[in-house]
């Protein structure tokens, strides 16, 4: 049996463990082959977000690279699986990217605003959140055009929190927290303890229902009709609190930037006038 072979009969697991000591670049290709299905899923899921800037392959490439990167920096020893620790870091890529070009247009805004003025309108006049039918008719648009800026709602979402949490790290990184030798630091694991503990104590301040869907959405990875048969409410409905609970977190994120800030010029000024 060649070395090809006895690979195929370790679990991934086991693969992990192995090139962990050994350091093989066979046991890691192996590895890499593996995983490269969640990396192709990941970006047709989030294909809305670059398909104006890259293709798809790229992406994949892009995808394979940070599958090889995070198998030299997952800790076997914590208990969190590979799976999920590559996904975020492929998911961080390509909002990283995103966030760089600068890819959400005004008429996805003009859309968007659209739509939440529809939804409320539609509220006040039914007294009750509207399905997906009853705002698409009232703004006659079809489904799938609905479905489309609500997608790209979301990720915007994501992508001005993720800005601000870049802003509260110094503008180092994207959505993935500090990597390499900066998180070894001691600098870099306070900020990012306390940058962890900021964001839990915004979640906290969250309504339930916000609480929910934000664990839903980002912990289950639940996507938003699936979100909305477990509340038993309407997809609009799910978008709203999803829209709400991070414009929240992004200003709870926001007043930490600006106090963290204004105790640095404080300190500047007094080291000043030592």
């Amino acid at each position: 049996m060649n070395a090809q072979e006895q690979y195929k009969e370790k679990t991934n697991e086991e693969l992990l463990k192995l090139y962990k000591e050994t350091g093989s670049l066979e046991v890691k290709q192996e590895i890499v082959m593996r995983y490269i299905y969640l990396v192709k899923s990941i970006a047709l899921q989030m294909r809305d977000i670059y398909m104006s800037f890259t293709q798809v392959d790229d992406i994949i490439s892009e995808g394979v690279i940070a599958i090889m990167s995070s198998i030299d920096k997952f800790d076997i020893e914590k208990n969190v699986k590979f799976e999920t620790f590559i996904s975020k870091r492929i998911k961080g890529m390509i909002i990283d990217l995103a966030r760089k070009q600068d890819w959400v247009p005004r008429s996805t805004r003009k859309s968007t605003r659209d739509i939440e003025e529809a939804m409320t309108t539609l509220y006040n006049k039914l007294g009750y959140y509207p399905s997906v039918q009853e705002v698409t008719e009232y703004l006659n648009i079809t489904p799938e055009k609905y479905q489309e800026t609500m997608r790209k709602a979301a990720l915007f979402n994501i992508l001005s929190l993720d800005m601000v949490l870049a802003e509260a790290q110094g503008n180092e990184v994207g959505v993935s927290l500090p990597q390499g030798e900066k998180n070894e630091q001691p600098e870099s694991k306070f900020l990012k303890k306390e940058l962890t503990e900021v964001l839990a104590e915004g979640v906290g301040m969250l309504k339930d229902n916000e609480q929910l869907v934000i664990s839903l959405y980002y912990i289950e990875e639940l996507n938003m009709r699936q979100i909305a048969d477990v509340l038993e409410v309407s997809e609009p409905r799910v978008s709203q609190i999803h829209t709400n609970a991070i414009k929240k977190l992004r200003k709870h994120m926001e007043r930490f930037n600006e106090e963290r800030e204004s105790k640095k010029n404080v300190s500047r000024i007094l080291r000043s006038d030592v």
